[in-house]
């Protein structure tokens, strides 16, 4: 894993410089002026530049009115026509969901395998901008001591988890560069753990920038995203040259009004040579309604 490692400590004064803007309030009022200016928060890519957008867009069926999916899904719509991501991470969807968002996109192709095989269950499914990328190879492991048989489950979580990793080569530039999504687990610590420590094994054979995201059920004080680091992985709304909005919790519990207390367990990570030019944390809401119990977390980004 020479090419991570090896500039781990980029990660140190990436932390520093993120913290310092946090604590002077040195970000934009761009999210102030989304909602009233009905516009986007980062909003389509220009140039080499890649827009990167994770979304836990919680599962179809558990909730009652007005938190349907069939009633969240015009809000959803709206984050993702806005922003018009390169590459969109979701978590929780189910393959109803998944192909929704899907059709509700243009130009957007799609990579899905639910954690129980098939279209059963939840994915973490990866959709991209077929105008801009190609993929190259993808594949789907397991958080277990089995990773490559589907549905297996481990290392005390009683759910079954999962992450999708996917390659792609950059139609405009020519440049390649690896995605994995990510859901961990919401119980078991040692499976967190050892999520994290699969993605670093995943990842570590690849010579090309690398994008890891997804719902990672933790906060940035615990051990996982010290591994992470560890690993060589940045967080691309901390060291973001412009945060464009404070470095709000993702996780809203339906609550319309974001704040910094909440939990951020949903992140977009990348090695470090990949330049965050933005990142924040989309709050769009209407009528006091969210689109999920989740913020979407973004970043636009350039490849070395």
């Amino acid at each position: 894993m020479t090419n991570v490692l090896s500039r781990r400590n980029v990660l140190g004064a990436g932390l520093a410089v993120g913290a310092t803007a946090v604590a002077t309030g040195a970000f934009s009022g761009a999210a102030q002026a989304q909602e009233t200016l009905g516009g986007s928060l980062i909003g389509a890519p220009r140039g080499d530049q890649l827009h990167l957008l994770t979304f836990n867009v919680r599962y179809e069926g558990g909730d009652p009115s007005p938190r349907t999916w069939d009633e969240r899904r015009p809000l959803v719509k709206t984050v993702l026509k806005r922003e018009k991501p390169t590459v969109l991470f979701t978590q929780e969807g189910l393959y109803g969901q998944n192909q929704d968002i899907l059709d509700d996109l243009d130009g957007y192709d799609w990579i899905h395998l639910g954690r129980l095989g098939g279209s059963k269950s939840e994915a973490t499914a990866v959709f991209w901008n077929t105008k801009r990328l190609r993929v190259i190879e993808y594949d789907h492991q397991w958080l277990s001591d089995t990773p490559l048989l589907i549905g297996s489950k481990g290392w005390g979580n009683n759910v079954v988890r999962m992450l999708t990793w996917v390659h792609f080569s950059d139609l405009r530039t020519g440049k390649d560069f690896y995605v994995v999504n990510n859901h961990f687990d919401h119980q078991s610590e040692d499976s967190r753990q050892k999520g994290a420590q699969m993605n670093l094994d995943v990842i570590e054979p690849w010579t090309s920038p690398v994008l890891v995201a997804g719902d990672f059920n933790n906060t940035p004080d615990t051990p996982i995203y010290q591994i992470f680091a560890d690993g060589g992985l940045v967080d691309t709304l901390i060291t973001a040259e412009e945060q464009v909005t404070p470095v709000y919790g993702s996780w809203n519990g339906w609550n319309p009004v974001p704040t910094e207390e909440e939990r951020r367990i949903d992140w977009i990570l990348s090695t470090p040579e990949v330049r965050t030019l933005k990142a924040g944390v989309n709050t769009y809401s209407k009528d006091g309604q969210t689109p999920s119990d989740h913020w979407a977390v973004q970043a636009l980004v350039e490849l070395p």
